[in-house]
């Protein structure tokens, strides 16, 4: 069982930045691939980017690449997000979510934190 808490998220105006922190509980989190996803208002749930296991692998989504950065401490569980070059587009509940290293599914999610980008 992983428990997963975001927190960071805020609000702040185009053109700033913010970073998005998940704290995972439990002894096995270096076993698990992480992702962050996003949920805009009216919208569905998307990927914006995930990291390996060992913190070696990264994806993006094509409408944050160059923009945002995932990383990992594995010393203290947690999982970052750091998102420059904000815009308005980028509003939305953005969840943090754990997977076994290499499997296509997400088995455990957070709550969300809001991140609001005022133009």
């Amino acid at each position: 069982q992983v428990q997963l808490v975001e927190s960071g998220g805020g609000l702040v105006q185009a053109g700033e930045f913010l970073r998005l922190s998940c704290a995972a509980s439990g002894r096995t989190f270096s076993r698990y691939d992480m992702g962050w996803f996003r949920q805009g208002p009216g919208k569905e749930r998307e990927f914006v980017a995930r990291i390996s296991s060992g913190g070696g692998s990264k994806n993006y989504a094509d409408s944050v690449k160059g923009r945002f950065t995932i990383s990992r401490d594995n010393a203290k569980n947690t999982v970052y997000l750091q998102m420059n070059s904000l815009n308005p587009e980028d509003t939305a509940v953005y969840y943090c979510a754990a997977t076994p290293a290499g499997m296509v599914q997400y088995t455990y999610w957070g709550q969300g934190t809001q991140v609001t980008v005022s133009s």
